[in-house]
Parts: C-alpha cells; sequence; structure tokens
C-alpha cells in the first residue's frame, strides 16, 4: 500500500494486508476503563523516564500503520503520521497518531482530511484512482509544519508527491487547520540526465533534509532507477527553478527490480545519514523489508557503507531486519535519536502480520547506528498480590516481568469474576529495576464499596509477546 512497485504482484500482497483491516472493522485499542477507576494518563500523574537505546515497547492503538512519519512537538506530544487505509476508509487520507508519554502509549487522532483532495482524483481521471494517500512525511520550519505525501498506482510509476500546511499539530487548538498546498513533484519525470533521458524516479516516498547552510533537499524515490535528491525552497517546500538539472541520484542497487525506497536523511556530528528500505514491503508474513544505511559528508553524497561501498552501486549496511516477531521492518524515518518503522507482527493473535508501529532508539557506536535485534518474550518475575482496602483508602499493586525489549504493563480489572477484562484508566509507567526486571505499580487512590471483588492482572508485552500475570482481587471493607 505503501511503495509503487514495477511488478503487478505488489497491489495483491498489499490488498491481502490491509483488506484485514476493513474485515476488523475497528481499530485495535485499550478497551474502556473499569467503572470506578480513575482515567488519568501516566504522564499526568508520574515522571517519566529517559528511554535507553535499544527497542522501545509502544502499547495502546498502534496498529494498522504503514511508513510512519514521527515528530516531537514543543509540547512533548509524540505524533505518528500514517500511510490511509485502502478502499478510502475513514476518507483514505493520511492518518495520525498520538503520544502523550514519551511514544509509549499510542492513540489513533484520526486523519487528515475526510477525503482525497478532488484535483489528485483529476490527476488520475485516466485510469484507476488511488485507493489512499501514502507515505507521509512531517517536518516543520519556521513556525510551518510541512506534511508531504504521495499518491500512486501500483505497479508504475505514474505517481506525486504533494503538501498540506499546518500552523499548529495539535488539533485542539482554533488555529488547527491542514491546508491543501498542491502537487510538489510528479513522474514521470524527465531531464534528470543528459547522458541518459530514461532515467526517471518514482515521485514517491518524500523525506526532507536541509544541508549545514539551511539550504532544504527533498530525497524520493522508490526502485526504477533509485533514490533522488531534489532541491527545495522554503517557504513554498516546493522544488527549486529548474530543478531537474540540480537533482542529484543518491542511491541505486543496480540489481533487477532495484528494491530500494523509503530514503529518509539525518545530520549527526558532520554526517549526513541516508536510511532507506531494501527488498519487499507489505506482504505481511511474507515481506522481505530491511533498513539500510550509509553516510557522507555532503547531503549529495556519496553516500558510503560501513565497508565504504557507494549506495550509488550496491551499498549500504543492512543495520534492522526481520527479528522475532518483526516481519518487514521498513518504512522509516528518523527524529532526533529515534527510528521510527513498520513491521508485520507475528504476535497478534487476533490478525497475524498486521502492519504495526515499532519505534528504536538509536545506539550511535563510532558514528554508525545501531539497533538492538536481541528477543526475549516477557517472562512473569513477581506476581501481583491479593489487597484489602477501606472505603476511601489506596490500594497498590505491584507485578514485575522480564523481557527484550523491555516489556511495558497494561493494568486490567474485571468486575464478572474475569469473564470479561477491562483497561485500567490509569496506566502507570513501568520502570526497569537495578535487577534488569521492569516493575509497574498500579494505584488506586481513593477505593470505592462498589469495587469489591474486583478481579486485578496485568499484561507484560514486549514486540514479541506478552504474559499475563495471576488475576487477584480487591477487598474493600
Amino acid at each position: 500500500m505503501t511503495k509503487s512497485r514495477p511488478w503487478a504482484a505488489r497491489a495483491a500482497g498489499i490488498a491481502a494486508v490491509f483488506s484485514i483491516a476493513l474485515t476488523a472493522a475497528i481499530l485495535p485499542s485499550i478497551t474502556a476503563p473499569a467503572p470506578g477507576i480513575a482515567t488519568e494518563t501516566a504522564a499526568a500523574t508520574q515522571k517519566l523516564q529517559t528511554d535507553p537505546v535499544g527497542g522501545k515497547t509502544v502499547v495502546g492503538e498502534t496498529s494498522p500503520i504503514h511508513d510512519p512519519g514521527l515528530i516531537i512537538d514543543h509540547d512533548g506530544t509524540w505524533y505518528v503520521y500514517s500511510t490511509g487505509r485502502i478502499n478510502r476508509e475513514n476518507g483514505g487520507t493520511i492518518q495520525i497518531w498520538s503520544s502523550h508519554d514519551q511514544g509509549t502509549t499510542w492513540a489513533y487522532a484520526g486523519s487528515v482530511w475526510d477525503e482525497i483532495p478532488a484535483w489528485i482524483d483529476q490527476h488520475f481521471a485516466d485510469g484507476a484512482l488511488p485507493d489512499n494517500l501514502w507515505a507521509p512525511e512531517i517536518t516543520e520550519h519556521n513556525g510551518t509544519y510541512y506534511l508531504y505525501y504521495s499518491a500512486s498506482r501500483f505497479g508504475g510509476s505514474n505517481s506525486l508527491t504533494a503538501l498540506a500546511t499546518n500552523t499548529t499539530l495539535d488539533p485542539n487548538d482554533p488555529d488547527y487547520e491542514w491546508v491543501d498546498q498542491g502537487m510538489v513533484i510528479s513522474s514521470p519525470a524527465t531531464g534528470l540526465d543528459p547522458n541518459n533521458p530514461n532515467k526517471t524516479f518514482n515521485a514517491i516516498d518524500a523525506g526532507i533534509i536541509e544541508d549545514a547552510d539551511g539550504t532544504p533537499y527533498m530525497a524520493i524515490g522508490s526502485f526504477w532507477y533509485g533514490i533522488f535528491l531534489v532541491p527545495i525552497e522554503w517557504p513554498s517546500g516546493k522544488p527549486v527553478a529548474d530543478w531537474q538539472s540540480k537533482t542529484v541520484n543518491i542511491a541505486d542497487r543496480f540489481i533487477p527490480n532495484n528494491p530500494v525506497e523509503a530514503p529518509y536523511i539525518t545530520e549527526r556530528d558532520g554526517y549526513y545519514y541516508l536510511f532507506v528500505s531494501f527488498d519487499s514491503c507489505c506482504r505481511g508474513g511474507d515481506s522481505t523489508y530491511k533498513v539500510a544505511v550509509g553516510r557522507s559528508t555532503s547531503v549529495k553524497g556519496p553516500y558510503l557503507d560501513k565497508d565504504g561501498k557507494d549506495m550509488f552501486g550496491g551499498g549500504g549496511s543492512v543495520v534492522l531486519d526481520a527479528h522475532g516477531a518483526m516481519t518487514g521492518p521498513g518504512g522509516q524515518s528518523v527524529f532526533g535519536d529515534y527510528l521510527a518503522f513498520h513491521y508485520y507482527d507475528g504476535s497478534n493473535e487476533d490478525i497475524p502480520y498486521f502492519p504495526t508501529l515499532g519505534i528504536q532508539k538509536i545506539n550511535w557506536v563510532d558514528g554508525w547506528p545501531e539497533f538492538d535485534q536481541t528477543v526475549a518474550v516477557p517472562e512473569m518475575q513477581k506476581q501481583p498480590k491479593a489487597v484489602t482496602a477501606g472505603v476511601g483508602k489506596k490500594a497498590s499493586f505491584s507485578a514485575a516481568a522480564t523481557g527484550t525489549p523491555g516489556p511495558v504493563a497494561v493494568w486490567e480489572t474485571s468486575s464478572d469474576d474475569g469473564d470479561t477484562w477491562q483497561s485500567a484508566g490509569t496506566q502507570p509507567v513501568t520502570k526497569r529495576t537495578d535487577e534488569g526486571t521492569y516493575k509497574s505499580t498500579l494505584e488506586l487512590p481513593s477505593v470505592s464499596a462498589d469495587q469489591n471483588g474486583l478481579q486485578i492482572r496485568a499484561v507484560f508485552q514486549n514486540a514479541h509477546g506478552k504474559v499475563t500475570s495471576a488475576a487477584v482481587e480487591l477487598s474493600v471493607k
């Protein structure tokens, strides 16, 4: 759904994966809190921890997410913008997800628009219309947020990247409005190489980077002739005049189908790092996506991998691949020291290989990004205990588990002897102890008589699985 391919089979694969989302009928979510449980976020009640490097466990509404564009706003809110749902469900436009506890707990926050702009349908009026909008990139410049997104037809390079702008990311702000700025660039493009009039790129998967002088560029491309760097300008956010002659082809694998896409460039300590996705997306458990990287002292390249091989010529060090329950990680973006990506979740029992949000805090080692691909399914180390408390008094329940990435506890309650379970409204921060376990304590600040007999348990989960504690009882006297 997110990347156009030179072969028709890709469309079928995407449709198969995302038709599951339509069959499911609802977005996966944490269930409603039990009566009598206060609804507060962990961020509102407890000091949040600094993330260690490595995989970050995310909970809440984390799927279906494809091609996440991550941004952390000035107020500390984390946002992910992702590819729209197929068959124009929810309008088919770019989806929005938000987190108020440093990217741990996520909630669906709607879509950019209710429908795909009419001018996009007019652009594709000679054939099949796009099912949805793809592969967003979100960046901020001088107080304006620039949201780039793509539209295409499966299996070809008849594509476009467009732009919307906003002055705020907060949907509760009275000034919140995504303003359609129209076309940015389209393909097939010509005039890119005077020695090869056939050279073109597929105009999807935009990623924005500024060089040391503040000059902006757009990395873009998918398969075909690979990845290109297009000079753009502020405040329009669109290509400069005669951009074709100034565009640089920065990555090409020179193998059949040239499976490279999703470029994202970030700068650190004098180097520009080009992250790309290799191989095949959008095939569920059969996806072979993986993240590769090269670096350069110039935004225009050459981008060399760890072995010194140019990414324009087959180079690219693979730094994140399938592991554990994660299949096909890719479609990445970078914000600060965090890499956001999607993967196909083999641990999802309800909908196997559902496209899901992944986040890793990058470990920078000797000038290169490293990612922890250690796998350990959560295991309980400390069970909660039953609690007796008086009306109006506090009741606390603690549990601990191990796992890699570090698991996060989601506490659940049942008022019908365990027949059904609901998420507790207050989800505490799961903290790493000195012993290497992950501990969570649920506090009910003022219990009531109608909570007598309430069953309580903790579900510890990470990207590779989950473990559920024993259920214990709250007795209220």
